[in-house]
Order: C-alpha cells, then sequence, then structure tokens
C-alpha cells in the first residue's frame, strides 16, 4: 500500500524537488502553496503525513499546526521544515504536536529517514488498533462437513475483490468468525478491521457516528473514514434507519461521504462487510428496509448454515472449544463420554455454534469430574432427562439371539425416533448409521417412518 505525502510550502522550486524525490521512493504526494489551499488538499486527499514549511504568507506554519490542534487534527505525524534561524521555532511546534523537523536547505537523506519514521509510526499505530479490534475474537476450525469446505472455499475467491458482502444466518452462527476470514485473507489485512453493531448504535447519533462531523470548524472522522484501507463490518443491518440507508446506498454506490455538517465530498476506499439474522427480501417487500440498498449490499451473498445442518462438525467444535479455554483461560480439560459426544451431535442447537461454545466453557469452570456424561449434558442445558431403558422394552432371554437382537433394535431405533421427533436424518446421525441403511432397516422391522 503506497503512503499518501503531502507537502505545504509557498517556494515552488521546493515544492517540486521534495515531490520529485518522494514520488521517486513511491509515495503517492501532493503538494500545496499556502495554509488554505492545504486544509481543502488534506480534508479530500487524507495523507497519512504531512511536510509543512514554517514560514508562509497571510497564516504561517506554527498558525495552521494550533488550528489543527484545536480541532483534534494532530492524528498524523506533522513533519516541520525551517530555515535557517527558526529552530527554536521548530522546537516549539514539536511541543505544539508536530513530529519531528527537518532544516533547510534540506538533506534529502535526512528528509527521508525522516519521512519513513513517520510513516513508521502511522502503521505501528495502525497494527495496534487492528489487533486491539480482534481482541475476543476466535478463529473457528472449518471442520469436515462438506457445506462448510464449500463455504471457505467461496471465500477464498471473494476474499481479495471489493465488493460488498451480506452475510446471513441465524443467531449465533457466529457471523463475524467469516468476515473476519474474508479480511485475514483478503488484501485488506494490514488495514483495520472495524466492526460496528448498528442496534447498539442510538437513533441520535448513529448517522454522526458512521459519517463523521465537521462542526465549529472540528472535523471529527466517523466509523466509515476510520475504516479506510481495511474493511468496515455492519452488523444487524437491518436496524439501520430508512434515511440512513439511503445515505449508505449513495455511499457504496459513489464511495464518498459527506459529515455531517460538511460540504465537501470525501472520496473513501472501504470494503463493506453487512449482517443480518433478519430476512431482508421480507423486509424489502414490508418496505422497512430499502430494495437499492438491498441489491446493492447482496451481490456476493454469504449464507452461513445453521449448527443442526452440519452436525459432523460439532466434535470438532467441542474439542476446539476445550482446547480454546484450556489454553486461554486456563480450564482444564475435559473429555466427553461417547454417549454425551452422541447427544450433542442429536441436540438441535438453537444457539448454534455460540451455545455450544458457552456450554463448553459452563462445563470446564463447573465441572469437578474428569468426564462429561449425559447427565451433566442435561442439566446444564436444562434439557429433560433421557430415558436410558425403554418403557416398552422388555428384555426375553428365551428367545433365540437373532429375534432378541431385532427385538431390541426396534425398541432401540423407535426410541431414537421419539428423542428425534421423526427425523430418520437425525437419528441416522445419532446412530452413525447411513441414512438409506436407516431406512432399509426401519421397513424391515415394521416401524412406520414420514419420509424427512
Amino acid at each position: 500500500m503506497n503512503e499518501k505525502i503531502l507537502v505545504i510550502d509557498d517556494e515552488p522550486d521546493i515544492r517540486n524537488l521534495v515531490k520529485e524525490i518522494l514520488d521517486d521512493e513511491g509515495y503517492i504526494v501532493k503538494t500545496s502553496k499556502d495554509a488554505g489551499e492545504a486544509i481543502e488538499i488534506r480534508n479530500s486527499f487524507k495523507p497519512d503525513l504531512v511536510l509543512l514549511d514554517i514560514w508562509m504568507p497571510e497564516m504561517d506554519g506554527i498558525a495552521l499546526l494550533k488550528q489543527w490542534e484545536q480541532h483534534d487534527q494532530l492524528n498524523l505525524p506533522i513533519i516541520m521544515m525551517s530555515g535557517h534561524g527558526t529552530v527554536e521555532t521548530a522546537v516549539e511546534a514539536i511541543k505544539l504536536g508536530a513530529y519531528d523537523f527537518v532544516e533547510k536547505p534540506l538533506s534529502l537523506a535526512k528528509l527521508l529517514l525522516t519521512v519513513r519514521h513517520g510513516l513508521e509510526k502511522v502503521r505501528l499505530q495502525t497494527e495496534n488498533i487492528r489487533l486491539r479490534h480482534q481482541q475476543g475474537y476466535i478463529e473457528l476450525p472449518i471442520g469436515e462437513s462438506p457445506v462448510m469446505h464449500q463455504i471457505y472455499s467461496h471465500m477464498d475467491r471473494i476474499a481479495n475483490h471489493d465488493t460488498p458482502i451480506l452475510i446471513t444466518g441465524e443467531p449465533g452462527t457466529e457471523k463475524e468468525t467469516f468476515a473476519r476470514y474474508v479480511y485475514k485473507n483478503g488484501k485488506r489485512a494490514t488495514g483495520p478491521f472495524i466492526s460496528v453493531n448498528i442496534s447498539a448504535l442510538s437513533s441520535d447519533n448513529a448517522l454522526e457516528a458512521l459519517y463523521g462531523s465537521e462542526i465549529d470548524g472540528g472535523i471529527h472522522k466517523g466509523l466509515i473514514e476510520n475504516a479506510d484501507q481495511g474493511i468496515l463490518f455492519l452488523k444487524d443491518i437491518a436496524d439501520l434507519e430508512l434515511p440512513i440507508q439511503a445515505r449508505l446506498q449513495d455511499t457504496l454506490e459513489n464511495n464518498v461521504i459527506i459529515r455531517i455538517g460538511g460540504k465537501q465530498a470525501v472520496s473513501i476506499n472501504v470494503r463493506f462487510i453487512f449482517a443480518s439474522s433478519q430476512n431482508l427480501d421480507m423486509l424489502v417487500k414490508q418496505g422497512s428496509f430499502r430494495d437499492d440498498l438491498y441489491y446493492q449490499l447482496n451481490i456476493l451473498p454469504l449464507k452461513i448454515p445453521a449448527l443442526r445442518e452440519h452436525r459432523n462438525d460439532i466434535p470438532v467444535l467441542m474439542d476446539f472449544f476445550i482446547d480454546h479455554f484450556a489454553e486461554d483461560q486456563g480450564l482444564p480439560r475435559r473429555k466427553f463420554t461417547n454417549a454425551a459426544s452422541n447427544y450433542l451431535r442429536s441436540y438441535d442447537w438453537p444457539g448454534n455454534i455460540r451455545e455450544l461454545k458457552n456450554l463448553v466453557q459452563r462445563l470446564l469452570i463447573l465441572g469437578t469430574k474428569e468426564t462429561i456424561d449425559i447427565e451433566e449434558l442435561q442439566f446444564t442445558l436444562g434439557a429433560q432427562p433421557i430415558r436410558v431403558v425403554d418403557k416398552d422394552y422388555n428384555a426375553n432371554f428365551e428367545l433365540p439371539l437373532r429375534q432378541a437382537r431385532e427385538q431390541f433394535e426396534k425398541s432401540y431405533l423407535e426410541y431414537k425416533l421419539e428423542r428425534a421427533n421423526g427425523s430418520v436424518s437425525k437419528v441416522a446421525a445419532d446412530v452413525g448409521m447411513e441414512r438409506t441403511h436407516l431406512y432399509r432397516k426401519l421397513k424391515s422391522l415394521g416401524i412406520e417412518i414420514n419420509p424427512d
């Protein structure tokens, strides 16, 4: 990523020389001859670093620096360029918030070294912001199910594009982990990842929080600008009010924003990822979500399946969360009995992956035994106790082995079907049989079934 530098100096020869040198180093450079022009260029160009001359007509560099300081705009390195006899002034500028200064006549080696150090500071600050936003993020395993392998393959294909992504799925499917996977494996991985829950923004400040403001001469960047060169992840997008939806649609279409109270459009370079647990298509039909915004953000849809739709991944996720909490929180590792593992695979998981993660954490915190059995699972989940022996099954030890086995299998599978509300697919996953084989077995035992 090429850093952007703004050079402010009233002497054309110096402006052109510095620009030529920085151009050769691969930087993106713009120049300004005075403070007034510099203010306009900075707002639209959004430089990563500023080279600012001290002596200029009308408003000098110190006055401009003070204005930026008053408006809380010293959020980037500003290197002062000072002539002979102005070193004391340059030192004063550093006290005001400037990053460093270089003396005129300029030493090109010193100039480039100071610029590199200033930009390195920017990179470190950006990385710290990125790491702060990653706190609490757990990178889930891909799992073993074909459906999850297909989703990750799809994300790999779209990671390097700039087109918006819409992630949908039931609550608890951990949609943010998939957004972060796209971020980590795409070209914006060195930029910020900012995650925002729309439902957490009040209706009074949502617009300003997203777009920033220009009030009394002060510029306050919003979440969209702060995500520049990176990704802005907007959760619960269905909760966004209609007037803000219209503004967001214009932002997606034109890649510009206008701050609240501002007049000048500011270009942005942000990839948007949206998430929703609601049916946006239905909301569009009801008139509570704009159709033009829906079509704009739904170019690359990504639907995350419910956990019950990829049950084969439950053991992998279960072991993953045990290892995670043991390493991250120092909790004791515990093992599930085979019966408990089978119970987890047959459970419907209304809270999806988040429910599984929370369950494992509770079991590791509250458990006192090395193993986790069905009774402990049911107590923790608040489920009804399992009927270990079916009341309708009476063992007859006088029967031949084959008939006794068939009698047991019939009672066993009828019990499993009852627990699974008649779902043959769930029973097949629970008992470890292919569904077609299970159908044949049920038919041979005279068990009536309703096809899934």
